[in-house]
């Protein structure tokens, strides 16, 4: 029986993307191979580490149904790392939720159901994580799928918004997010960055830090 590497499950409200504002149950995996430096889960990075419990598909998806919520995101740490994330993923699509999954980018997307939307990061330099992007995962992004951008300063914009142009990545996907660290980038700047340069994408702002302390896990 598939088991995985649990750290939480929580219903709360999407904080980033095109879904931001709705309501959204989140089933965290724990374990990244990522270290970066702007990380707000550090309690979910190390695999086989404290605070996580493993479960089979089965109960998440009896823990999952207990909420009411339609909308269900695969999160981490990064979920990809785990071997069965893939069935889960797909056993929640044929429970008819819709299925997101937040990926760092660095891990294969390829074998990802077609059912669910990807929300794949895309790691700046500030980030000291860019030569772990997993570039050729590009080919496997689908129009309904998301691109994300988390940038510290004008360097790591700069970077994505070249990226963006010479990768035609608007042409890949409408959904493309750049959001600001929170706490060092200054979003107006970011926004004005933006306007300056007719960049098409959205500008992501945290939502559940806002609503709540930036520090409090559940939400």
């Amino acid at each position: 029986m598939s088991r995985l590497a649990l750290n939480e499950i929580f219903f709360s409200i999407q904080g980033e993307g095109s879904r931001a504002g709705l309501p959204c149950l989140f089933v965290r995996l724990h374990g990244c191979g990522l270290r970066c430096s702007w990380c707000d889960t550090p309690y979910a990075l190390e695999h086989g580490g404290s605070g996580s419990e493993l479960v089979s598909i089965e109960e998440v998806l009896a823990r999952v149904s207990s909420y009411g919520c339609s909308f269900v995101e695969v999160t981490g740490g990064e979920p990809l790392e785990q071997e069965a994330c893939l069935p889960l993923l797909a056993a929640l699509c044929d429970e008819g939720y819709t299925v997101a999954v937040e990926t760092g980018g660095h891990v294969d997307i390829a074998q990802v159901d077609s059912r669910v939307v990807i929300i794949m990061d895309l790691k700046a330099p500030g980030s000291g994580m860019e030569k772990k992007n997993r570039l050729r995962n590009l080919d496997y992004i689908k129009p309904s799928d998301e691109l994300k951008f988390v940038l510290a300063d004008r360097a790591d914009y700069e970077w994505a918004r070249d990226l963006i142009r010479a990768r035609r990545l608007d042409a890949i996907t409408k959904h493309l997010l750049l959001a600001p660290v929170f706490n060092t980038l200054d979003p107006r700047t970011l926004a004005e960055w933006i306007l300056a340069d007719h960049l098409p994408v959205r500008l992501g702002l945290q939502l559940h830090k806002i609503i709540w302390p930036a520090d409090m896990r559940g939400v």
